[in-house]
């Protein structure tokens, strides 16, 4: 149950290079995958944990194991959240950085299909912030995947 099957550092090797890859695959995925989840994105999040899971544990199923990747998940994140705060390039590395979508009553419809937003995504967007589009200063994709709008005065 807490014998190891596996060598400590290979553990710690396989998270650490399963949790730099998985923040990549994110990261290229775009801002709409982090901050708006559908139930086809929570599908995917899920089927990737599942997917990985062997990968992160290298076939080790003890409890020590475990809390072995686990420790060292967590303490990967915190380092990028320690470094994130330190710099402001790393945090545009790991967090991207807000765009501008729309301006003064208007969509710019070819960042918004960059960005892969839906036409459901904006007006609900337009709806959460009680505003029509034509009331628009500006619309900002944030970093976190959720939509900002300013109003005009």
């Amino acid at each position: 149950m807490f014998d190891l099957q596996v060598s400590p550092w290979e553990l710690l090797a396989r998270a650490a290079l399963i949790y730099f890859a998985l923040l990549l695959m994110v990261r290229l995925s775009g801002k709409r995958t982090v901050g708006q989840f559908t139930p086809f994105d929570l599908l995917v999040v899920m089927l990737l944990s599942e997917a990985v899971s062997n990968g992160l544990s290298g076939g080790e199923e003890s409890v020590t194991g475990a809390w072995i990747v686990a420790g060292a998940l967590i303490v990967m994140n915190g380092l990028m959240g320690f470094f994130g705060s330190r710099s402001r390039r790393v945090e545009r590395l790991l967090e991207g950085s807000p765009v501008l979508i729309g301006r003064d009553g208007q969509w710019f419809p070819e960042v918004i299909r960059r960005h892969r937003l839906s036409d459901l995504d904006v007006e609900k967007a337009l709806r959460e912030a009680d505003c029509s589009l034509a009331d628009v200063k500006i619309a900002i994709l944030e970093s976190d995947g959720s939509i900002g709008i300013v109003q005009k005065k």
